[in-house]
């Protein structure tokens, strides 16, 4: 056996798709358990068991329970942000109804997980107050959201769909300050009627010409 070379079993490429495999699924189950156990309620253990990864491979991949979180974040944010590219993205769509489409699809992702509202809203409210890592970065990833909105608000503002003296940077801030309270309250009450006030409410009078 000497003079022969070794050849593995498992191509060292599948070893590496494996382990991708693995950490993408300890991300997606953890965004689900975040959402519904809050960052405190989320147990190492019973995290491993729902994704079905292997004991160890937590801290393999993570340098610890935050650096995990921050990286729920960072995902949920690129779903975000190819939500907004989706909808805010349509220039064949008037641009207000451009901003309200990736609002009422994102209310369908809410009702498929069950109501149990916004990531970042939640873990805003579990977490700013003790915890500056994260409060900085749920206020950047708001920010984020508020600033994509703003950009579309201000093309219906230039076409004249909203009063030309809107403040639309403030508009946007507004919106997505109700958006989050209306997550809330969804959550609350287990139905989206809070989440369509908020939109009627919105569209109705604070973009009335």
């Amino acid at each position: 056996m000497s003079g022969l070379a070794f050849v593995p079993l498992v191509p060292l490429l599948d070893h590496k798709k494996l382990t991708h495999s693995t950490k993408q699924r300890l991300l997606d189950v953890g965004l689900a358990m975040l959402l519904e156990h809050g960052y405190n309620g989320l147990g190492i253990q019973a995290l491993l068991e729902a994704a079905r990864a292997p004991k160890g491979s937590f801290y393999h991949h993570f340098k610890d329970k935050e650096d995990f979180a921050l990286q729920v974040i960072d995902q949920y944010m690129r779903q975000v942000h190819a939500g907004l590219d989706d909808c805010l993205g349509e220039k064949d769509r008037p641009p207000l109804e451009r901003v309200r489409r990736f609002f009422e699809s994102t209310r369908q992702s809410y009702r498929k997980q069950g109501y149990l509202g916004c990531l970042l809203g939640g873990l805003g409210q579990e977490l700013s107050g003790t915890n500056d890592v994260f409060r900085r970065r749920i206020e950047q990833c708001l920010s984020e959201i508020a600033e994509r909105t703003a950009d579309c608000l201000e093309e219906a503002r230039l076409r004249g769909d909203i009063p030309a003296e809107s403040d639309t940077r403030r508009m946007a801030g507004l919106l997505v300050d109700c958006w989050e309270g209306a997550a809330l309250r969804s959550r609350l009450r287990g139905n989206a009627s809070p989440l369509n006030a908020m939109l009627d409410f919105f569209f109705q009078t604070a973009v009335v010409r």
